[in-house]
């Protein structure tokens, strides 16, 4: 087995003459699989029905003679202009009304019938041709699903969800707690998607709209899916793309691919990026129940932090690569091969940049790909994690709403703030379904779980009875699934399993000092301890000696609370006492373990401009050199060590 290396390469850009050198490169830099098709609709079917598959002939023929297999992508994120023309109906709505025009990407409406037919169309003309092509290594459905609409045939699709879903309109309107604001629905058909309105939407219909939506956009996979399969036993799977901006439940998706391919992007410059990548990856593995999964796209050269484009100095693409490999991926593709002349993405980096390849860019792609062969023998095995965060897509949702009592409530903020501090611990953590089975971690940490249901809350519970060590973070278990407040003390649903009462929230538009010496941020909360144990008290202000950080025995385990957002320093301090482990030395070598049966493979990335001295013994694979007692890795380096 060999871990894959590549990227997107978007023959119809170039001229023939191109290809050739193409193929000649893609060998020179060890690339082993390149998607092909993503974004070529107007060049496979220029008209509706007519295709042109001359031009990917020989493309495909060129690149298995090359030794380069193919994901294969059907182009349905990117209608040809005939297709808006001629359905003007499937355009998108935004939320505000407005219908968007052709001229760029993703300009469709996955629940026009329009859209879905020729998707499909494109999809099995594709499947008939090439389902036996030797180069085919798998099927790559559409690009990064996540366009939401609300037109006319969205609004009727999530009428008949909803009615799939709840059964009654007497059901909805409970769930909805439509007695508010005079929302009682008495029809089916006056029931909308959320689109802007005067004022704040009704919270449960919000994001039952990412629910539905979330289901439209699978259904509009299996879709293609299923054309793929009545001609092809080619895996297929479809790249995860992940932002707020998304409502796609990827863990419930991850079933439906066989296998999990993820596309990511830091936003961040400094050692951010390096966090978030992990992040990522752990997300990706999650999502592929552990199982190894793939790494479909990143930027080979530049980082887009949203506010400015930072350059990845040398090294880094390669940490960044070693850091997907090391928590689980069989392999590191880019976006793209070669840096398009012109077109809306034309200064996106890419393996092949406008400079051609001579370039250090080029040279440095090249040297990653004489590394990965050497570390194939990893591919199939598992990363070894003790220590869990929760995960849950729809309480992310939940709180992008407009009813959460501070602003600064971010979900999102609040989980990558828990690995963030796992991370520079140098702890390897999983991420978990709240409904997940826990018994084999030490620590389960749940930041700002705010929706949660019975099953979950007992899942916990039985969680810390059974001996395990739980941390609860603030505003969590505070609403049901249907967004309906749970009565009777905050943090409502683990109220009881916490031992802890809360009357009142005291969000924070500053900081607050804690007993320890600590300081708290976001949030804080009148904490009344009815049966914990308190390990550190708010000092000064209003809540001046209540409780901040609580503890509870409950079987042999025990169940912790904290109502703040701790500061790096208190943070860490919290994760030696659960994981015994403190911050590593600047948090800027990162090691990961991965094990297949008695074998144990170690992944040593120094993000740090200083050599590392670390603790091995076995083979280091990269050099091929033995190694007894200690290592160095060098400053921007890395090492992978199979243990003697």
């Amino acid at each position: 087995m060999s871990l894959w290396y590549g990227g997107d390469y978007n023959p119809e850009q170039w001229d023939p003459a191109v290809w050739k050198e193409d193929v000649d490169l893609m060998r020179q830099a060890g690339v082993n699989l390149v998607t092909v098709g993503v974004f070529s609709w107007s060049s496979l079917e220029p008209a509706p029905g007519e295709y042109d598959f001359a031009w990917l002939d020989q493309v495909l023929d060129l690149l298995h003679d090359g030794g380069v297999k193919v994901d294969l992508a059907t182009p349905t994120a990117s209608p040809p202009p005939w297709f808006s023309r001629l359905h003007p109906e499937a355009l998108p709505v935004t939320a505000d009304g407005v219908r968007l025009t052709h001229g760029s990407r993703d300009t469709y409406c996955v629940c026009a019938p329009a859209y879905r037919d020729a998707a499909r169309g494109i999809a099995r003309a594709l499947a008939e041709r090439y389902d036996d092509h030797p180069a085919l290594a798998m099927w790559h459905v559409h690009n990064e699903y996540g366009t939401t609409c609300y037109c006319t045939f969205a609004a009727e699709r999530f009428r008949g969800w909803l009615r799939e879903r709840y059964g009654s309109l007497d059901r909805l309107n409970e769930a909805w707690t439509t007695a508010f604001w005079s929302q009682r629905y008495a029809e089916w058909a006056d029931i909308e998607p959320p689109r802007a309105t005067q004022y704040l939407v009704n919270p449960t219909q919000y994001l039952d709209y990412r629910r539905f939506w979330s289901d439209e956009l699978l259904a509009a996979y299996l879709d293609q899916k299923a054309v793929l399969r009545e001609h092809s036993a080619a895996p297929i799977t479809t790249n995860f793309v992940f932002g707020g901006w998304v409502p796609v439940n990827h863990a419930r998706w991850a079933a439906e691919v066989d296998v999990v391919a993820i596309d990511h992007y830091p936003d961040h410059a400094g050692i951010g990026a390096e966090e978030q990548t992990a992040f990522g990856a752990d997300l990706a593995r999650a999502w592929a129940g552990g199982k190894p999964w793939l790494l479909m796209e990143q930027a080979a050269g530049g980082l887009n932090t949203g506010e400015r484009w930072h350059t990845k100095e040398p090294g880094r693409m390669a940490r960044h690569s070693l850091s997907h490999v090391a928590r689980g991926s069989r392999g590191a593709l880019f976006f793209q091969w070669r840096a398009s002349r012109g077109g809306a993405e034309m200064y996106h980096s890419a393996m092949v940049p406008h400079a051609g390849a001579d370039s250090a860019r080029f040279r440095e792609v090249a040297q990653l790909g004489s590394v990965l062969p050497r570390l194939a023998e990893v591919a199939g095995s598992t990363v070894v994690a003790e220590v869990a965060i929760l995960w849950d897509a729809e309480c992310w949702w939940a709180m992008q709403g407009t009813h959460l009592p501070s602003s600064s409530l971010d979900y999102l903020a609040a989980v990558r703030s828990a690995h963030r501090h796992f991370w520079h611990a140098d702890v390897t953590v999983d991420f978990a379904a709240p409904d997940a089975d826990l018994s084999s971690y030490r620590v389960v940490v749940v930041p700002s779980l705010y929706l949660v249901s019975d099953e979950t809350a007992e899942n916990l519970a039985a969680y810390v009875e059974s001996g395990g060590q739980l941390v609860v973070g603030y505003f969590s278990g505070i609403v049901d699934p249907d967004v309906r407040v749970r009565l009777g003390g905050y943090p409502g649903a683990f109220a009881e399993l916490l031992g802890v009462r809360v009357e009142e929230f005291h969000p924070l538009s500053g900081e607050v000092a804690l007993a320890s010496g600590g300081r708290g941020r976001v949030w804080s909360e009148d904490v009344e301890a009815v049966s914990a144990e308190v390990v550190d008290r708010y000092a000064g202000g209003v809540l001046d000696g209540k409780p901040a950080v609580t503890r509870r025995q409950v079987g042999t385990g025990t169940a912790w609370y904290v109502s703040t957002e701790l500061d790096d320093d208190t943070a860490a301090d919290l994760v030696s006492r659960l994981a015994g482990a403190g911050r590593s030395a600047g948090g800027l070598v990162e090691t990961v373990r991965r094990r297949d049966g008695g074998v144990t493979w170690v992944f040593f990335i120094n993000h740090g401009d200083a050599d590392a001295v670390v603790p091995a013994v076995g083979t280091e694979l990269v050099a091929g050199a033995a190694v007894n007692g200690e290592l160095v890795v060098p400053a921007g380096g890395y090492a992978v060590v199979r243990e003697a």
